[in-house]
């Protein structure tokens, strides 16, 4: 502890070595890995070259980038893309983010094999016996934005109709024979984890599709990544039982075994194309992951009549896109001390079992002490209705400078987006940016995350904008009460769907002093009716079907209800978001100026739904954290400056 300073620098206002230099110039984003005989491939977003998508490829010997400058590996169907990418040993298919077209990458050559200015594909699969790929493609078309099941023909770009009728497709997947293919397919008002469905048919040797068989699923049983074995035995996770289990398909019976029981969640929202929490081993064992009480376990599955599930001890707690060749496996892993990290690996039977495993990359190096970093505590707490709710409590932590007994940390609150989403225990540098500065963060699991069951998830169902509003009040109200913040500094912030229940918390509650929308949701209306497909009905089931819920959207809109609002916001925003249009920032903006409040927006070009470039993820962190120590007097105004193009009005 640093004597000279400890006494005199209050909680939010210590320095830290963790800068936002630091983090954009040392921080990327990994997905999407995917394993052949030869070589790990996977995708990673670089915020220092514009959020550009390289996709890498590792083999024994060296890690090169695969894909060369200018492309970038990105879907954007559904706005969140995912799927970008498929391969066949050295053959890469890729989806190209400038014109969203389809590449092929063959030693070291880029040559294009589609040139249609108005589809986007993603989930790409590659049929080697016919040559071709089947993809999900979103046509845009004078407004008109329709989902299908496509085939293309490598050679000549050609694209043809497999299966279209509904409105939304996902996971083709072909068997190791060519002779059958899987997919899902949804229809309005339902998002994919409210309920969709599986379905079969089998291709002849012309390659045409002679039949669709449903297997599984329903408008309320959620089925999840389809996948199909070595031996041709279509596997698939379903929450018929309101968790996410395995099942296996018997063809010839048509019927199902589900493989896994207990409150365990095998899947995820799927939010995005192509994630993966199981892959094959071999005819007998799956690799798997499943979250329980907020733990994520790796585990290996025997698929034969023992069905015996067996975790496997590592030092992380959460695994993502898991993937496997043979005996060897590869993932992303992470824990509360350690960065998302790529990780090939093999595994060991004769020893309960256990992996023998390498890091190929991290997603942050981060190179200062460890005594930097707060590891996250988790917290259960009942609501104002006595039901349980889950969250992730970060104290301060810096080797430099202590709380003292008389003072608590400034609290900020933190509302993942979603609001089907999850908050995550891994080390994030973003997150480390304010506990070394002396902020505490509660990152909330509000009623409606994903990882508790089924029942928890439809909690939120008619009540966003109400029931997660109130669960954040209540968690920061819960801190403050057990010493962990100062209830006189509690800041609440959030993105997207989290952005939404910001300026919600901050309107209909009085708890929070300060808060942070980031290209956050005010009013509801016109998100129903002017948002993109793929979330256009997503508040049917949140709030109600639209137009005839129209008194509650309007009631539970923040921008209509400025009057009751009386503290502090900033406001960030991409120029080019299609999923929350600049128009909602800008005229909530407006509404707290005239009130005469503080408030300040910053306006991104560039930038969509998500921030991808490191000088914007820069000047966001750095001027919010202005912001607050403006608002709540943490440092000298004199000392305090903003970056960038910012709209500050300090009245």
């Amino acid at each position: 502890m640093n004597s000279d300073n400890t006494t005199h620098l209050t909680p939010g206002n210590w320095p830290s070595e963790i800068s936002t230099d630091l983090i954009v110039s040392d921080s990327v984003s990994i997905d999407e890995v995917r394993l052949t005989d030869d070589a790990l491939f996977y995708i990673e977003r670089r915020p220092q070259e514009n959020g550009r998508c390289v996709i890498v490829k590792v083999t024994e010997h060296e890690t090169i980038d695969f894909l060369p400058t200018p492309y970038s590996a990105r879907s954007r169907v559904h706005e969140y893309g995912g799927g970008c990418y498929c391969s066949d040993n050295n053959l890469i298919f890729f989806v190209n983010d400038s014109d969203q077209d389809i590449y092929l990458l063959e030693n070291s050559l880029v040559s294009r094999i589609t040139s249609s200015k108005d589809n986007r594909f993603a989930d790409l699969c590659y049929d080697k016996i016919n040559r071709r790929l089947i993809a999900v493609c979103e046509a845009h078309d004078n407004n008109q934005t329709t989902n299908s099941l496509v085939e293309i023909n490598i050679q000549t770009g050609s694209i043809n109709t497999l299966v279209s009728g509904c409105d939304f497709y996902a996971s083709p997947k072909m068997n190791t024979s060519c002779s059958q293919l899987s997919w899902q397919s949804w229809d309005h008002p339902n998002m994919p984890w409210d309920g969709n469905n599986l379905y079969l048919g089998h291709i002849n040797n012309k390659g045409k599709l002679t039949s669709q068989q449903h297997i599984a699923g329903s408008d309320n049983i959620s089925i999840f990544q389809p996948q199909w074995s070595p031996d041709d035995i279509l596997y698939y996770i379903s929450d018929a039982t309101k968790w996410w289990h395995i099942y296996r398909y018997n063809e010839s019976t048509a019927k199902s075994e589900q493989l896994t029981t207990g409150e365990k969640e095998f899947g995820l929202p799927q939010w995005v194309f192509a994630q993966s929490t199981y892959a094959f081993i071999d005819n007998e064992k799956i690799v798997c992951c499943y979250q329980s009480k907020a733990q994520s376990t790796l585990a290996i599955l025997s698929i034969d009549s023992t069905l015996e599930l067996t975790s496997i001890t590592t030092p992380w707690q959460n695994f993502s896109s898991i993937t496997a060749n043979k005996n060897n496996i590869a993932f992303i892993a992470a824990s509360g001390k350690c960065f998302p990290q790529l990780t090939s690996a093999s595994i060991d039977e004769s020893k309960s079992p256990s992996l023998s495993y390498r890091v190929i990359k991290s997603s942050s190096k981060l190179s200062v002490s460890e005594k930097y970093f707060s590891v996250a505590q988790a917290i259960t707490f009942s609501n104002r209705h006595g039901l349980e709710v889950h969250a992730n409590y970060y104290p301060p932590t810096n080797p430099d400078y202590q709380i003292n007994d008389r003072d608590k940390p400034p609290l900020i609150v933190i509302c993942h987006g979603g609001p089907t989403g999850q908050s995550s225990i891994a080390l994030d540098p973003k997150k480390q940016f304010w506990t070394s500065r002396g902020f505490a963060l509660l990152d909330v699991n509000y009623s409606g995350s994903t990882g508790y069951g089924k029942d928890y998830r439809l909690r939120l169902n008619n009540n966003w904008g109400k029931l997660d509003v109130e669960d954040c009040c209540d968690a920061a109200l819960y801190a403050a009460e057990h010493g962990l913040a100062d209830k006189s500094k509690l800041i609440i912030r959030g993105s997207s769907a989290g952005g939404y229940t910001v300026l919600s918390a901050l309107t209909f509650e009085n708890v929070f002093s300060a808060g942070a929308s980031y290209y956050g949701i005010s009013e509801l209306t016109s998100l129903a009716s002017d948002t993109h497909k793929f979330e256009s009905h997503y508040l049917d089931r949140l709030i109600g079907p639209y137009p005839e819920n129209k008194a509650i959207y309007q009631q539970r809109s923040p921008i209509n209800c400025t009057e009751q609002l009386n503290c502090p916001v900033i406001f960030f925003q991409g120029i080019e978001d299609k999923v929350v249009p600049k128009q909602q920032a800008e005229s909530m903006f407006a509404a707290l100026d005239e009130k005469g409040l503080i408030v300040a927006a910053q306006f991104f070009a560039g930038e969509q739904h998500g921030f991808r470039k490191a000088e914007t993820i820069k000047q966001s962190l750095e001027n919010e954290l202005s912001f607050y120590q403006l608002i709540f007097n943490l440092k000298a105004k004199k000392d305090i400056s903003f970056k960038g193009d910012i709209n500050l009005k300090n009245n």
